[in-house]
């Protein structure tokens, strides 16, 4: 499995890494052509504006429309979350606008009130460590959307066919269970 990272800002290599324990192949995508090659996308955290502005600039926002149209399967962890929402908070415009869901952005706070937890997520037999910084919050989501994960009665993963979206950063943790969930998606996509 080939497992693309948008290359464009957050922590790429750590997912590539990830993908490796995982099974898989990562890749860094930095050109839009790349799409043609992988099984799957991630996009990383970081900061949505930027990943947007950046996306524009390089052609990414069609292709990647095109690409999940297709049945490839997303992936976007923290700031990815964001940019796959159809809807967010303080009417701020979608990037992707794929996913049924709405998101406030740093909704956990800043910098300082990040934390660590074990989540209980859908698909994964034991708990999950979380790491969240400066994390959003799926605020609701549609009929089409499962919810994989909750922390303190709040939206914190979900799932929508081809589409996955944590609000925590799976790759900073030895734990690559997310990864292979994502992986599996790729594969029943093929």
């Amino acid at each position: 499995m080939n497992i693309g990272v948008l290359a464009l800002q957050g922590a790429v290599a750590e997912h590539i890494r990830s993908i490796g324990l995982a099974g898989g192949q990562g890749v860094a995508v930095k050109q839009p052509e790349q799409l043609d090659t992988i099984d799957g996308l991630i996009i990383p955290g970081g900061e949505s504006t930027t990943i947007g502005k950046l996306m524009r600039k390089y052609g990414f926002v069609e292709a990647i429309q095109q690409f999940a149209k297709a049945g490839k399967p997303l992936f976007g962890t923290c700031a990815g979350l964001i940019v796959l929402a159809e809807r967010l908070d303080g009417g701020e415009e979608p990037h992707l606008g794929l996913m049924n869901m709405t998101v406030a952005r740093n909704a956990f706070g800043r910098q300082r009130e990040s934390f660590e937890t074990d989540l209980d997520v859908a698909g994964i037999e034991t708990p999950l460590r979380a790491v969240f910084i400066r994390a959003p919050l799926i605020k609701e989501v549609g009929g089409n959307v499962e919810v994989l994960s909750t922390y303190k009665g709040e939206i914190v993963a979900a799932k929508q066919g081809n589409l996955l979206a944590s609000s925590f950063h799976p790759e900073l943790t030895d734990d690559y269970r997310l990864h292979g969930l994502f992986m599996d998606m790729a594969r029943q996509a093929q």
